[in-house]
């Protein structure tokens, strides 16, 4: 009798470790249209809408198993929406996150969050953010994080090229808010290098984050 329970509680451990891993598993949050978002910024005749969407809070950001905000990166759910009949193209595009002291902070590469984890500094001479003075992410081992981490953070990265007429394409960018306390307090998303089908490049967007912070959801009231 007592081996029977104990191979009972071994078993109940095992289904209770596996879905916990199940649970933990990363899942894209559903994108809708980005005018519903707080935060947007709608071209009403180019038909272009963007919206950011901060994971800034712990149950928002609970849907990672990565601590970004421990490691001192703030997650934006980008949502581009294209409600025109011709597509758009984002391959050179470019977003900002842009302090009320107008300090400029690009969204984060790959291997800047790769460096991030493993606690590599950056020299301070590189010619750019991508380039990397050691070989990291190229073909070699990411350090720093495990297999699913790996898989999640491929998974959250934004990386459309296109947005298809009237569809809507999303994903996560990272930005580095380590040195600052309240960093949308006063802040704005800058976006450029969008372009219509004729190959032009559209207006750049800018979403205030005060929307975001100021929003207040139906039915509810500000405290």
């Amino acid at each position: 009798m007592p081996q029977f329970r104990l191979r009972s509680l071994v078993l109940l451990l095992l289904f209770s470790v596996l879905a916990f891993a199940k649970a933990k598993e990363f899942v894209m949050p559903q994108v809708y249209p980005a005018k519903t978002y707080p935060a947007h910024d709608e071209h009403t005749n180019e038909k272009v809408t963007i919206a950011a969407d901060p994971y800034d809070m712990p149950d928002k950001a609970s849907i990672f198993q990565i601590k970004y905000l421990e490691q001192g990166y703030l997650p934006i759910f980008m949502v581009f929406t294209n409600d025109g009949d011709t597509p758009i193209s984002m391959y050179d595009l470019k977003v900002e996150l842009v302090t009320h002291n107008r300090d400029k902070i690009p969204a984060a590469s790959e291997d800047d969050l790769y460096r991030r984890f493993s606690h590599i500094k950056r020299r301070g001479d590189e010619a750019s953010r991508n380039p990397l003075p050691i070989p990291l992410p190229g073909g070699g081992p990411k350090v720093g994080v495990n297999k699913n981490q790996r898989g999640e953070l491929s998974t959250a990265l934004f990386a459309a090229k296109a947005v298809a007429p009237h569809e809507s394409q999303a994903g996560f960018m990272f930005f580095d808010v380590s040195d600052l306390s309240q960093p949308l307090a006063g802040a704005r998303i800058y976006i450029s290098g969008v372009t219509n089908g004729s190959g032009q490049e559209l207006m750049y967007f800018e979403i205030p984050m005060e929307k975001y912070l100021s929003y207040t959801p139906p039915g509810s009231t500000k405290q």
